[in-house]
């Protein structure tokens, strides 16, 4: 469905994966038909599909995508451009958990420079973006790499690794 602020996209049946794992985990309720359609270029690689909507979402400064599971269905929502002052505090924390986890899959960091990045924030708001992050762990979400190194320095891993 179609509204004023976002595009939904409803998906019979349960999802495979938790929500929280769509990023990184992958499953198909038909794997032999997933193959060969992957085999005979009618579809992309297995799970890309989720990383490219986050990739996307990243360049074009929107609202992180958000999943919801329902009853019999699942839903994907996909939200229209809003400024960073205009996104809620639940906004911002599924954005900096979406980050973390693309950073993981791509086999690299997140960092305080990274999510300022994604969310275009100059280097001089660096707290800003450390309150998002500590909002983010206080939620489980993710979790320091190295407490060891300074505070400038750390990166940021999901919660499950």
């Amino acid at each position: 469905m179609k509204y004023s602020d976002r595009v939904e996209i409803t998906n019979p049946g349960k999802p495979l994966v938790s929500l929280n794992r769509m990023i990184d985990e992958n499953k198909s309720r038909n794997e032999k038909l997933a193959y060969m359609m992957r085999k005979f270029g009618i579809c992309e690689e297995k799970g890309k599909g989720i990383d490219q909507v986050i990739h996307s979402c990243e360049a074009y400064q929107l609202p992180a995508p958000e999943w919801i599971e329902k009853e019999s269905s699942f839903v994907a929502k996909l939200y229209s451009y809003k400024t960073f002052n205009n996104m809620e505090k639940r906004d911002k924390i599924r954005a900096c958990y979406q980050h973390c986890c693309i950073k993981y899959v791509m086999n690299e960091r997140m960092s305080n420079s990274s999510l300022r990045e994604r969310f275009k924030i100059s280097d001089n708001n660096s707290a800003i973006v450390s309150r998002i992050i500590r909002d983010t762990i206080e939620e489980g979400l993710i979790k320091p790499e190295d407490t060891s190194v300074g505070k400038k320095y750390i990166r940021y891993l999901p919660y499950y690794t």
